[in-house]
């Protein structure tokens, strides 16, 4: 956290009534839910169904040059769409409402080597619940990064930047890890716990369905064309991966962002829930097209705010949180993705570093009180 806390200048009442606000625009939105919202999810589905099809087919051609740039493009997009506006959002039960059994929780399963039961737990439990605490929140640098200047850096931290590629590249992969918590669960003993062992077995199934479709069938089924298939799918994946992680670092890592200590969420109430969401998170400014391509996470701050409201309507929620912001002297982080991507990665490369100067850590408001 940053030496000066952002929020000491807040009353308990006013980060109390800052609660009840974001509860009444939330509860507005639920209450206003409808065939709209419905028709939208369903026609992003047919979209990217029928783009996936489509893209699949003109790589049975890949052979050729031109099929496989065009093949390749549709596929990455249809991927991306896939993961980010659909599934991410399915998996939250933005869409339960709808009593739809083919659009749900608990029946979706989405293009990803992370089983979705797993997903959920580790993502809507534990990172919604826990947004950038440090040692409660995985997502967090996802137990390979060094996120915080008082964390005790090790001479294994100055590979961050590298280890983050790769994890970049293979995001999906990194995702079904710490989803198993793999690093705590590596203890021989740990590994020998039926529970492990059945989520580790659920993760191999997957990711034996996954490289059965992606590269094994579709690159069968291209006959004289199945090493450019083969590489295609391939090179969608990459993309989509590199995607999707480059999206999530520019939610959660740009400099403003907050993280906190353990102690500090100690008798949270739901105001400061919702305060520590605002702080922990950033937005992406862009176009329709670029929110859309980003699942709508493009508007973070939203998504952690409200994370089982229809992906559709951050963008119009998103005002009215911005001028509560304003509102309450709190600062909106939010910037082009260049720009984001850009001070995510400043701060992977700063963090892999040993402190040149020792840090204070921002006091929790008990501490404060108590000094003054």
């Amino acid at each position: 956290m940053t030496a000066i806390d952002p929020t000491a200048h807040l009353t308990a009442e006013q980060i109390e009534e800052l609660g009840r606000e974001l509860d009444a625009i939330r509860d507005e939105v639920i209450a206003s839910r409808g065939e709209k919202d419905a028709a939208y999810i369903r026609k992003v589905i047919s979209a990217q169904r029928r783009l996936e099809l489509v893209s699949r087919g003109v790589l049975l051609f890949s052979i050729f040059p031109p099929a496989w740039l065009i093949g390749t493009a549709g596929l990455s997009v249809a991927k991306i769409m896939e993961n980010m506006e659909i599934g991410h959002n399915v998996l939250h039960g933005q869409w339960d409402w709808m009593r739809d059994p083919k659009i749900h929780s608990t029946t979706w399963e989405w293009d990803h080597v992370s089983p979705a039961e797993q997903w959920k737990h580790s993502h809507n439990e534990l990172h919604h619940t826990y947004t950038n605490v440090i040692g409660k929140d995985n997502d967090l640098g996802y137990g390979i990064m060094r996120v915080d200047e008082d964390q005790k850096w090790h001479p294994f931290h100055l590979g961050q930047p590298l280890w983050n590629f790769i994890n970049a590249c293979f995001f999906e992969y990194g995702i079904a890890a710490y989803d198993l918590e793999l690093g705590r669960n590596l203890h021989k003993h740990r590994r020998k716990t039926p529970e492990f062992r059945a989520r580790a077995r659920a993760v191999g199934r997957k990711i034996r369905k996954q490289v059965l479709k992606d590269y094994v069938i579709h690159p069968l089924l291209s006959g004289p064309s199945f090493l450019t298939t083969l590489a295609a799918t391939f090179t969608a994946n990459l993309v989509r991966n590199i995607w999707s992680h480059s999206v999530i670092m520019c939610g959660h890592f740009p400099e403003g962002v907050q993280v906190f200590e353990r102690r500090s969420i100690k008798g949270e109430t739901r105001g400061q829930w919702y305060l520590r969401q605002m702080m922990g998170s950033a937005n992406i400014s862009g176009s329709k097209a670029m929110h859309f391509m980003t699942g709508n996470l493009s508007h973070q701050i939203e998504h952690h705010l409200f994370p089982d409201l229809p992906s559709n309507r951050y963008a119009e929620v998103a005002v009215r949180v911005r001028a509560l912001f304003e509102k309450y002297e709190l600062e909106y982080v939010t910037g082009p993705l260049p720009k984001q991507v850009f001070s995510a990665w400043r701060k992977v490369f700063r963090l892999s570093l040993p402190n040149k100067k020792p840090k204070i850590t921002m006091p929790d408001r008990e501490r404060e009180l108590a000094a003054a």
